[in-house]
């Protein structure tokens, strides 16, 4: 039954696979009150459950990405000891479960986390054990990234973290935080590193600065994925027949099936785009990208992947099929190996669907 709108019941069965989600952007917000009062946290601007969502979705949505990473002061903040950490995976991993999450790759800075004395292997060690305790006797897989801040030079460390910590619930490495005059070429060693340990890693480039990030994360970094990259637009025409035309760089992105990182409410929060409507994902998904479907930050943006999927449904028509497809292409780009994402798309993703639809 291919082009009805399926019903939120749907959308909430439906297998969900999520590649780019911000640990520290996903807090409950009664856990973020909770922690501050058990860890002495004396910085939020409400105890009120509600108020707090509600203050912490309007401080993102200032139409700017450095604004809109104000807000994580809070969330790390309360994100300093390993029974805390631990509990935020645990959670995260719940509710992500609990939306229908079949697979996710959480990521996170470690170097945020150690203002207490944590070493960022404890706090590595506390978020994996945290992911695996959230994640036990559900049907989500869950794998960790750790990023670096961009702003900062602690990218080779936390690049040797992540590949330290390969075999044991940390699946790949990023760099995060304020894109514009930080180019992801600044932090080469650790990009270098990560290549020669044979290691994957993906890279935000493309949110909040043009095609020049995207080009140098590909081309002189090496990236696997576009964290985001929703700024490839800007090397796209559409002519008056609305013909599409693409750039060298947009070509090359999608005849070499670059993974994008799509995060649409996100973009709307941080000032990409006006409007959903306004959203190039559509675009991308009519020219064969390939579009991956993200929630970023649930607690900033007040969002899951149900629903972004609901936002897809009610903005751009979209159905179960196009659910599947963005699904199947998450499945296809995500870190693990080949043989475990080929059964998840053949044994969980496809035969769910098919369910859904009735065939």
């Amino acid at each position: 039954m291919a082009g009805r709108s399926p019903t939120p019941d749907e959308l909430l069965a439906a297998p969900k696979v999520l590649l780019h989600d911000h640990l520290d952007g996903g807090l409950r917000p009664e856990t973020v009150i909770e922690l501050a009062d058990e860890t002495g946290y004396a910085g939020l601007p409400t105890t009120n459950a509600a108020e707090l969502a509600e203050w912490m979705k309007r401080g993102a949505d200032r139409k700017d990405l450095v604004l809109y990473l104000d807000t994580f002061a809070h969330t790390t903040g309360v994100m300093q000891t390993p029974d805390s950490l631990h509990r935020v995976a645990r959670e995260c991993a719940e509710d992500l479960a609990a939306d229908g999450g079949v697979y996710a790759e959480v990521r996170f800075a470690p170097e945020l986390h150690t203002e207490q004395a944590l070493t960022m292997d404890d706090v590595v060690e506390a978020v994996t054990a945290g992911f695996e305790a959230g994640s036990a006797d559900t049907a989500l897989t869950i794998r960790t990234i750790c990023s670096a801040m961009r702003q900062n030079e602690n990218s080779l460390a936390v690049s040797e973290l992540a590949v330290r910590w390969r075999d044991r619930g940390v699946i790949g490495f990023d760099i995060a935080g304020p894109e514009n005059g930080f180019p992801p070429d600044d932090h080469m060693p650790a990009f270098q590193l990560a290549q020669r340990e044979n290691f994957h890693f993906t890279i935000h480039a493309g949110e909040a600065y043009g095609p020049k990030s995207i080009w140098k994360a590909l081309q002189w970094c090496g990236a696997e994925r576009l964290g985001h990259g929703v700024r490839i637009i800007d090397d796209i025409s559409i002519d008056e027949d609305g013909q599409a035309h693409l750039g060298r760089l947009a070509n090359y992105i999608r005849d070499r099936r670059v993974p994008l990182e799509l995060c649409p409410s996100s973009n709307l929060h941080t000032g990409v785009v006006d409007d959903l409507a306004d959203h190039p994902i559509r675009l991308f998904k009519d020219l064969k990208f390939r579009v991956t479907l993200n929630t970023d930050n649930r607690l900033m943006s007040d969002i899951s992947m149900t629903k972004e999927m609901q936002n897809m449904v009610d903005v751009f028509g979209w159905d179960l099929l196009d659910m599947q497809w963005i699904s199947v292409n998450a499945m296809k780009s995500a870190f693990l190996p080949f043989d475990e994402r080929l059964a998840l798309i053949n044994n969980v993703i496809k035969p769910k669907y098919a369910t859904l639809r009735g065939v």
